[in-house]
Parts: C-alpha cells; structure tokens; sequence
C-alpha cells in the first residue's frame, strides 16, 4: 500500500506529541544523568523518548528502519529510514534550560520526504513535507528577508570534542561577532534549524553534528525557502558531513566566505 506523506505526517506529528508530554512530565522531576562521554550526557527521558517514537513510527511505514542517536547510532540509511533524537540538548534539559528538542525525519529512496522538530517546553511543533512547505503549530512558515550580514542574527554550536575544533571555533566566532549582528548559541541543533526556518535566526553554522542532529531541520530550511551547505557553499551538505551552513539564502554566500576565510 502506498505511503500518504499528508497522513504519515499527521501520524508522526501525534507521536512526537506523545513523546513531548514524557519530557514536559519530566521537566520538574530530579534528572537521572549519566555520561557518554566528558561533557556528552543521557538521561533516562532520552531513552524512555526514543523508544516510544520508536515503536510508534514503526507502524506507520511497514518495513522502516531507524537511525537513532542513543540505540541506532550505527544504523545506515535504508529505503524507508526514520532518523530520530529523541532529546537534542539534553545538557539544557539536565541543568532546567528549556532549549530542548525532538527531531525526527523520515528519509525516503534517498531523500529527506518528512521532518519534524518538537520543542516541548516552549509548546512549538515545527513540520516540512518534501514539496508542500514548513510549518509552525499548522501555519506556514518562511525564512527571513534580511540581506545583510550586519543585520543578521547567526547561531551557532560547540562540538563535544572541543579540543579538536578549538582553533576553528575561535575563528569562526570572532568573525561572526566582528560582521554580524549578533551570535547565538542555544545549545541544541535542531532548534537551530527550526528558529532559520522560521526566520528568527538568519543563518545557522556548526562542526560535527550527526544525521539525528540535522536531518529534520535541512528539511525545514529548505522547505522555508533557506539554503544548506557545507561550510563551501558550492558543496552539497550530506547527512553526517563535518561542517553544516543553514541561511535564508540571501546571506549564503557572504556567510560562507566568512567561514572560508584564511585562518578559519
């Protein structure tokens, strides 16, 4: 039977509801955390997320797959593949900051088909379909007008492994904060990506993100009318790449040179 991506959506969307009322009943709640790495966290909310949306997506798209940051991390892409984080900024959630995410896309015979990205603390559910536009609680969303880098909003992460990257985050950063606007650094990717979609941030750049980190949003800014890139923005962005630009398109270019500059 043939997937209706209209109806999958409504049924991912009510799915990625659920498992956001799991993270709002444990917002208020002492957090068990134990660590992945030095600064990388898991708490049992991340695990108890994913395997709700895990068994709820499954019957949505018979034989599907996933690719999930705490039980699939070593999962490749299949024809129908659900990339899941069930909670991006799991250091904001464990210190109480309400920069937290649920990202979930759908990759279908090699593309990006469904995203969402659910911000349950701050009550947003941000959704695209491949060819029918993003969307914000149902309305219809689009990228920002800004044209100019001193105007424009950037934001921006921090990989976990900051001592590899240390040199060129310091560059990129002065640059940014010397040509723009502003910078922001919310702590969680997927959020990054919505808040471009949906014009609050002009452009979005960082090392090192998985494909749970972006799959839903590269969808988003796309579907808004933005732009993703590498850091080169003549380089096609690839799930799992190094580097990840996300603009309205206008500032593209400008934001890729800045990146590119000797010294970065």
């Amino acid at each position: 039977m043939a997937m209706h991506p209209a109806r999958t959506m409504e049924q991912a969307a009510a799915a990625v509801l659920e498992a956001g009322e799991l993270i709002r009943r444990a917002w208020a709640r002492p957090k068990e955390v134990r660590y992945k790495g030095r600064i990388d966290l898991v708490t049992a909310t991340d695990l108890a997320v994913e395997e709700l949306l895990k068994e709820r997506l499954a019957a949505l798209v018979p034989g599907s797959t996933f690719l999930a940051e705490e039980t699939s991390a070593q999962a490749g892409l299949a024809a129908s593949t659900w990339i899941i984080d069930p909670l991006d900024g799991t250091t904001n959630f464990a210190h109480g900051l309400p920069f937290v995410a649920t990202s979930v896309a759908l990759w279908q015979d090699g593309d990006l088909l469904l995203g969402l990205i659910n911000l349950p603390v701050l009550g947003e559910l941000f959704t695209a379909v491949r060819g029918q536009g993003a969307r914000r609680n149902g309305e219809p969303i689009a990228v920002s007008g800004t044209a100019a880098v001193q105007e424009a909003l950037i934001a921006t992460g921090f990989p976990y492994n900051t001592r590899k990257y240390l040199d060129g985050i310091l560059d990129h950063l002065e640059r940014m904060l010397l040509e723009t606007q502003g910078v922001r650094r919310p702590g969680a990717a997927a959020l990054d990506l919505a808040y471009v979609a949906c014009g609050r941030f002009d452009g979005f750049y960082e090392n090192a993100l998985n494909p749970w980190d972006t799959a839903a949003g590269v969808l988003l800014v796309e579907e808004a009318g933005g732009r993703v890139s590498g850091f080169d923005a003549s380089r096609p962005y690839v799930l799992g790449a190094d580097e990840i630009l996300a603009s309205n398109g206008l500032l593209h270019e400008d934001l890729s040179r800045l990146l590119l500059e000797p010294g970065a």
